[in-house]
């Protein structure tokens, strides 16, 4: 089934409307392994994308040349450290286009960066407050509100996708004007249909009804530039890891006046101010949602990570990405025994199917054999796979450095993988 790049074809007419690209896959060490003994074709970057030379260098580097504890020591190695983080939060700024350095919050990772405004705003909501998740979000963009709104008292509301795997903004709205909604919390990519919200209206629309906006930018801010004072989002959530960085890295961005009012995550050093047996007072942000020693190793990698991307180009990226999800996408529909994961107005970053027989973990089993790397089960989406009526997905999610011999490679054994387990199956 694999197709050839000739001036008749899908792949020859996405490479002519979308023009070269450099896939820099020799940057990618982890891309020249293999697995069951054949070439790794690696499509699972939607869990985590691989890490080029320079990042794992950078990471190497700080701990053979320069490990010391940040913002406390008067030594030289701790102003170096302290240095590098401080410019690691400069790039990741720059990247989101926010208004000072301040606004950048380092965490874990999206989910603790979640987590940290859904406790923080604890003791503002009240009885007769609500928030919005979605159906479309990850657990960790909808556990937290409904277990804060549980201790709250607060009324948790979700709002529903279409027909076709996009959300009901129209549902949305009827929300807003029944409720007094305090916060949307809202993906700007689902991580399990690649469908691709459009987060700067919806922000327009939750404000107009005094909502704040917190974004889910975890599958979105690598597959296009993000601005955050232009969405006027009021918090931007998202992991180094899943934009080519390293793994125990997140990032919160918030506006200045909404960080100040959080009630802090972490209670510990580097955080407070003035401390006396009767009462505690805190730092300034950001350090005072930072407390105890960060992943200061993985911090400055990621401010590696971010030159290396805005390096080859954002837009650049962005559009061979999605050249990639429309190539893969039509060589789906030409595999038999399978359903594609609803049909969304804007797909980014990832498709998923199941298959008309056989149990998703199966077939991505098969595909493993065959070195093809997907991700099957719920996807941490249960809400949105109970809302199409399945349980357990396989997904597919290509990144730049992913070619289309390698979907071509991915199709080839999907239809593969189909027909032996067709062969397998009982009578």
């Amino acid at each position: 089934m694999s197709v050839l790049a000739s001036e008749g074809n899908i792949k020859g007419q996405i490479i002519r409307e979308h023009g070269s690209f450099h896939i820099r896959r020799d940057d990618f060490p982890m891309l020249r392994q293999t697995a069951y003994g054949r070439p790794l074709v690696y499509l699972d970057n939607a869990a985590t994308t691989q890490q080029p030379d320079c990042v794992i260098r950078c990471m190497k580097d700080y701990f053979e040349n320069g490990h010391s504890n940040i913002h406390r020591g008067a030594h030289y190695f701790s102003n170096l450290a302290t240095t590098k983080v401080e410019e690691a939060r400069k790039s990741v700024a720059n990247l989101l286009h926010a208004a000072e350095p301040e606004e950048i919050i380092f965490t874990s990772g999206t989910t603790e960066s979640i987590s940290l405004v859904a406790n923080g705003l604890r003791f503002q909501l009240k009885p007769g407050d609500a928030i919005i998740s979605t159906q479309m979000e990850h657990h960790s963009d909808f556990v937290p509100w409904q277990q804060i709104c549980r201790q709250t008292g607060s009324t948790f509301l979700t709002c529903p996708m279409d027909m076709h795997g996009d959300l009901d903004l129209n549902s949305l709205e009827e929300l807003l004007k029944k409720h007094s909604v305090f916060l949307v919390a809202v993906t700007q990519v689902s991580n399990v249909t690649g469908a691709v919200n459009p987060v700067r209206e919806i922000v327009n629309l939750c404000h107009r009804y005094d909502a704040k906006v917190l974004i889910d930018g975890a599958q979105g801010v690598r597959h296009e530039p993000c601005n955050v004072a232009e969405i006027d989002c009021d918090f931007y959530a998202f992991s180094a890891h899943k934009m080519m960085g390293p793994t125990g890295v997140g990032v919160l961005y918030g506006k200045r006046n909404l960080l100040e009012e959080l009630e802090p995550l972490r209670y510990g050093g580097g955080m407070v101010d003035i401390v006396t047996e009767q009462e505690t007072s805190y730092g300034d942000i950001p350090f005072r949602l930072e407390g105890g020693t960060p992943n200061i190793g993985a911090i400055i990698a990621f401010g590696e990570c971010i030159r290396y991307l805005q390096e080859i180009g954002l837009d650049a990226i962005a559009a061979y990405e999605d050249s990639l999800m429309t190539y893969l996408e039509q060589r789906m529909k030409e595999v038999g025994g399978i359903r594609i994961l609803c049909q969304p107005a804007r797909r980014s970053g990832c498709i998923s199917f199941v298959g008309e027989r056989f149990h998703a973990y199966d077939i991505a089993s098969f595909l493993d054999k065959q070195g093809i790397a997907v991700r099957s089960g719920n996807l941490c989406a249960q809400p949105l796979l109970t809302q199409a009526g399945v349980s357990s997905v396989v997904r597919i999610s290509p990144a730049f450095y992913n070619t289309y011999e390698e979907i071509d490679a991915c199709i080839d054994a999907l239809d593969k993988t189909i027909g032996l387990l067709e062969k397998l199956a009982p009578k």
